[in-house]
């Protein structure tokens, strides 16, 4: 087995995925740190261990200094750290995922750190059609030269309770007449539970002898392949809502893009011009990298976990 008590700083640790890593590294013993830039925004996550257990540190992931500060005695590292909707500046896509995974491979190197596990995305690619994918390709690139042994994960699109997708369109379904169909719904995708991949990467801090393929990627995705419409329909079968669908072809899905633009910085602003330019390509397991068979995991299937979560959005009457 590894150490018995792994040090473990989680970069990015406050967000969806990041508390079922935590909770699933801390219910097998990890010294957890939380590197954040508000340590209080992480105090939540500490009852997902014992007293002392799981500890925030402040970090600024945008200054070399203070990165290298919270990777210093680790024995692993995780990142974490991305956006679904770049901005500008500090929050840009290229911010974010690529600079600023460079800085933490730099500084998890140069502490001498075990393992580096880095989360990436599904679909990621130099050739890419959204920018999303395409600075998490760039990402993954700048890791590898800094820490050429580090393991890379990249999941697809991510359902669990906290999710930012399947939450969204049943707050849709419950409060709209339409149901919004962008580019015709062709779009595949392969969901994967949060839970699972907390697991398999917990599996990689804690196993002596994990098989990790070659090129030391894994492409984490569920067992159902479901276009966009087929899982608009699930979420309205789920909760009791069935609406028609509004077709959103891209001319006019990019016009709602336009105007989602104008939301409040901050704000959850919905389609935006790369997620349609995402939307036409599939986002599906490519069969080329490891996978969860090599980590030992059944993937679940999204029947089982989606009732329970939106059960909140469900008819009354």
């Amino acid at each position: 087995m590894a150490a018995k008590h792994p040090i473990v700083t989680v970069f990015g640790g406050t967000g969806f995925l990041g508390r079922y890593i935590i909770s699933a590294l801390a219910a097998q013993g990890a010294q957890i740190r939380i590197a954040t830039r508000s340590p209080a925004r992480a105090f939540f996550l500490k009852p997902c261990g014992d007293v002392g257990q799981i500890t925030a540190i402040s970090c600024d992931i945008h200054d070399a200094h203070s990165v290298a500060r919270a990777a210093a005695g680790s024995s692993h590292v995780i990142n974490l750290v991305g956006t679904l909707n770049g901005g500008r500046g500090k929050n840009s896509f290229d911010s974010l995922h690529h600079l600023a995974a460079q800085r933490i491979a730099h500084a998890a190197a140069e502490a001498g750190v075990k393992n580096l596990i880095h989360i990436s995305a599904l679909g990621a690619g130099r050739h890419a059609a959204s920018a999303y994918a395409r600075s998490k390709a760039e990402g993954e690139e700048a890791v590898r030269r800094a820490f050429p042994s580090a393991i890379i994960l990249r999941p697809g699109l991510v359902f669990g309770p906290e999710d930012q997708f399947f939450n969204r369109f049943a707050r849709i379904a419950r409060g709209s007449l339409l149901m919004p169909l962008p580019l015709g719904g062709r779009t595949r995708f392969q969901p994967v539970y949060v839970g699972d991949i907390a697991q398999g990467l917990a599996h990689l801090v804690f196993s002596a002898t994990p098989a990790v393929p070659a090129d030391k990627i894994f492409e984490l995705a569920g067992p159902q392949v479901m276009t966009l419409r087929g899982m608009l329909e699930l979420v309205m079968q789920t909760t009791g809502h069935h609406r028609a669908f509004m077709p959103l072809p891209a001319p006019l899905a990019k016009t709602v893009a336009a105007l989602m633009a104008f939301c409040p910085a901050g704000k959850n602003r919905g389609l935006t011009f790369d997620q349609i330019r995402a939307l036409g390509e599939d986002n599906v397991y490519s069969g080329q990298h490891g996978g969860f068979a090599e980590l030992g995991i059944s993937p679940v299937a999204m029947g089982g976990i989606l009732p329970v979560y939106l059960a909140q959005y469900r008819r009354t009457a």
